[in-house]
């Protein structure tokens, strides 16, 4: 029987729904648990929530870039669509440590370039927001690899020159000690320029021989069994930017196969993560210092912690969501006047 081609429009016309399980992964990963636990190196898995993430924004810019080819209409749509949920967050948790503590902003510059920029992230690799800073300096070089590849498609292979950079960060002693400290961005910035890469192949809604899928499944099965193994049996023990590696292809197999699932699930079952999907970047902000914080010292178990942190988190994101595109409206009316 011949397989069916692989739509690679799917990962557009699923996109919400892959946001959405990103988001459910990410907070999976955030639930603690034993590493004695016969679960604990899947559910580290949940990290690559943050590669799909990536992987589908490198896309959805490509889509903008295309439709509206202007830097002032693009670094305008990015930032007001981050920066109002961000300063609402942010405030939140910083400001209260000022006044109190003092443990992240002992100092009114640090309250004021961790509401900002969080900048003790670049500084100090503090974790607390960190793919805000990331996905806002990614943003802020996209348009302009976008160009370049428009121009010139052979620097499409610029991801194989940042994993060799990773290789360097890690390894070359001076360059560590350097930029070492932020080594999560940086082998994040590879899967991230990939998806820009295939945005012109999901917009021209090309497709992949059918015959692809048992190659797709080998890379899914390598890539997954290998990283369940390391954190599973040597966690702690390896950089992480060697299973991050293991990420890139199994983000993009994890989202090809995902397609097919989300292809032949229940319409409901599609909009619950399609919901989610709509407020991951809310989720986010939200989910592990403003629910999960405080449901953890009950012990309630893994699940039942992980189930009631997303039925917390999802009404306190809409929330959220509501009051940043308030916020996001009066903006655009005051940057894009003649919009």
């Amino acid at each position: 029987m011949k397989v069916k081609d692989i739509e690679l429009a799917n990962i557009s016309r699923f996109r919400g729904e892959l946001m959405g399980a990103a988001m459910l992964f990410i907070i999976l990963f955030h639930v603690s648990l034993p590493r004695s636990d016969a679960f604990f190196g899947l559910r580290r898995m949940g990290n690559i929530g943050v590669d799909m993430f990536l992987f589908l924004s490198g896309i959805g810019l490509w889509y903008s870039w295309s439709k509206t080819p202007s830097l002032r209409h693009f670094f305008t749509r990015r930032f007001v669509r981050v920066y109002p949920a961000w300063i609402i967050m942010a405030c939140l948790f910083y400001v209260p440590d000022f006044l109190g503590p003092g443990k992240y902003s002992p100092m009114l510059a640090d309250l004021l370039g961790d509401v900002l920029i969080n900048w003790d992230f670049w500084l100090h690799d503090e974790l607390t927001f960190w793919y805000i800073p990331t996905i806002m300096m990614l943003y802020l070089f996209a348009p302009f690899y976008m160009i370049l590849i428009g121009r010139h498609p052979v620097y499409k292979w610029l991801p194989v020159v940042m994993v060799m950079w990773c290789i360097l960060v890690q390894w070359v002693s001076p360059i560590h000690e350097a930029v070492g400290h932020i080594e999560i961005f940086w082998s994040r910035i590879p899967i991230f320029f990939i998806g820009l890469n295939m945005g012109e192949m999901v917009r021209r809604k090309e497709t992949i021989d059918g015959t692809g899928i048992w190659m797709i499944i080998l890379m899914f099965v390598m890539a997954l069994s290998a990283s369940i193994f390391l954190e599973q049996v040597r966690h702690g023990q390896f950089p992480l930017f060697i299973e991050r590696m293991l990420y890139i292809p199994l983000t993009v197999t994890s989202i090809l196969l995902l397609n097919r699932v989300f292809r032949r699930t229940p319409q409901w079952f599609n909009s619950v993560f399609r919901f989610v999907g709509a407020l991951s970047l809310e989720a986010y902000l939200i989910h592990i210092h403003f629910v999960l914080k405080y449901v953890e010292p009950y012990h309630l178990g893994y699940w039942p912690t992980f189930l009631l942190t997303v039925a917390i988190t999802l009404p306190l994101a809409w929330l959220l969501h509501w009051a940043a595109a308030k916020i996001e409206k009066v903006l655009l009316r005051l940057l894009t006047p003649n919009t």
